[in-house]
């Protein structure tokens, strides 16, 4: 509850610059629809994640896919021996 309105908004604002501050509005809708697509989340789900727990499973699948590119450049190159 806010005693004084103008220190109401202020901290929200704040925090969400703060969230968002690295992340554009197209980047947004085209990280959405790359994990509705590819991954299999629905609409829902990504719109109910907050924002920080969004981060965090972006950074998690791109983590994932990062070490599953390596594996199968190794497998790869194994095989050409």
């Amino acid at each position: 509850m806010c005693i004084r309105r103008r220190y109401c908004n202020k901290g929200h604002a704040k925090f969400f610059r703060l969230i968002f501050r690295y992340d554009t509005l197209g980047n947004y809708y085209q990280t959405n629809f790359a994990l509705m697509q590819h991954h299999k989340y629905s609409l829902t789900e990504l719109e109910n994640m907050l924002p920080w727990e969004r981060t965090i499973y972006v950074e998690l699948l791109l983590k994932y896919l990062k070490e599953e590119k390596e594996r199968l450049e190794l497998q790869r190159q194994t095989k050409k021996r």
